[in-house]
This record gives C-alpha cells, structure tokens and sequence, in this order.
C-alpha cells in the first residue's frame, strides 16, 4: 500500500468513528476524539462534557465502545479515555451541536448565529466563524456567515491552530448544515514579533550608619589656621624684657 492511500484510508477511518461517537454520545456533549497508533494499540481520548455518560455504570458503556471500535473500524487493542471539557464555548463540536438544537427548537438561524458568535468572543477566543447552510428564508438554499475577531484561512495557522466542526440538522424545509470555526486564544502565528526586554540588574546598596552626634565640636582647619596666626601676631606685639645687670657691677655699687 503507497502511503499516499494510507493516509486516505487513515483520514476516512478517522472521519467514521467521530461521526459514530456524535451520533452516540451527542446526549453527553460529544467534543471531539483524538487517535494515535502506538506500538502497543491504539489509543483514543474522547472529549465530552459529561464524562460519566460515555464510561456508564461499571465502565460497561465504555467497554462495548472499545469492542465496536475495534471490530467495525478495525483499530487494534483500543485503549480509551475520556476528557472533560473545561471551556465548552471554545469545542467547535458542542457549539455547533448547540446551534442544531437551537434550531430544532423553532429558533430563528440568525438569532441562534448571533447568540453563538456572543458565547465563543465572550469566552476569549481570537476569532469565530459560523456558516448556516440550507433553505433559510426560500425554496433555493443558501448560506449565512456570522464572523467576528481573526480567522486564517490558509497555511499552517488554519490548520494547526482553528478547530473545526460540521452537524446537520433535520428540519421542517430539508436539512441545514452548520460549520463552526474557532481561534482559540493563546494562539501564536508566525509573523507575530515578540520584544525581550532584558532583566534589571540588582544593584546591592549598603546603608551605612550614620554616627551619633557628639557635644565636641570638631574645628575645620580653616578656623584652626585662622586662630594660629591670630596667637601668634599675638606674641609678636608684647615687649622684649630688659637683660638683668651683671653680678660684678651690683658688687662694685654695694661697696662704695
């Protein structure tokens, strides 16, 4: 087998058991369903927002589902778990789900569109797209889009990042296809320029302590300068002593 039909048979098989777990678990807000071939089987995690429904009492449910899988759509050794979803608004397949059921209930296709739009911005996503198919307003059908934020249509970003889903849904005038295109938020695209600012260096300061002050005043030395030369103009000015007389003159003097 070329691997170019591989890997048609691998998406045709994918496509099979995604429509078979909707049709089956669409009471318990089916989300989606990831398949990856391992050496060991195959393993396979379903989304869903009710987990206990898919598992049922005693995990009964969920071993009937793997003996399907492995006997209708010949995947070897299924080893299945289920995962809740934590933001419904932002699962392509239960809004879309949700949308169907709007509309099987009578509710107009623009305001069930619009309500929808509301739900998938309002939970953060980056963008959303709806397109309602079917006979709308007349016999010819035609098809509505309600779209808001930023959605790739091409290249790797539409599809590694935007979650998509389709669901029909049987009504009165035929049957209305409904497609739903989320960007979920924390996307990052390929031109997106990023700045990296640069960590502040710490910078250790010391505090020093100042001292205690004191009652000694210390002198600049310009004042002590100042009051040296004063002392010594000072001394300059007093008078020289006279010199004593001599011995001898006071004993000549005593003697006569």
């Amino acid at each position: 087998m070329s691997s170019v039909k591989h890997f048609i048979d691998e998406s045709i098989r994918k496509a099979g058991v995604d429509e078979y777990l909707w049709k089956e678990f669409e009471r318990a807000g089916y989300g989606g369903v990831d398949i990856t071939r391992t050496p060991l089987g195959t393993n396979i995690v379903v989304y869903a927002m009710r987990p206990g429904i898919i598992i049922g009492r005693g995990g009964v449910t969920i071993k009937n589902l793997a003996r399907v899988l492995e006997e209708k759509f010949e995947l070897p050794n299924p080893q299945i778990s289920v995962a809740e979803i934590e933001v419904p608004e932002l699962n392509a397949h239960v809004m879309a789900s949700r949308i169907a059921a709007t509309l099987k209930r009578g509710v107009h296709f623009r305001r069930a569109g619009f309500w929808a739009l509301n739900q998938i911005m309002e939970a953060g996503a980056l963008g959303a797209e709806i397109i309602i198919s079917g006979k709308l307003r007349t016999e010819r059908a035609r098809s509505e889009k309600f779209r808001n934020g930023y959605i790739p249509k091409s290249g790797e970003p539409a599809t590694k990042f935007v979650r998509k889903a389709v669901v029909h849904a049987q009504l009165k005038p035929g049957i209305f296809g409904i497609k739903v295109s989320i960007m979920p938020p924390g996307a990052e695209f390929p031109d997106q320029v990023k700045f990296l600012e640069e960590p502040p260096e710490e910078i250790g300061q010391t505090v020093q302590e100042e001292p205690e002050a004191t009652s000694q005043s210390v002198e600049s030395p310009v004042e002590a300068s100042t009051e040296e030369a004063e002392t010594e103009e000072k001394g300059s000015e007093q008078p020289e002593a006279e010199p004593e007389p001599a011995a001898d003159e006071a004993t000549e003097e005593a003697e006569s």
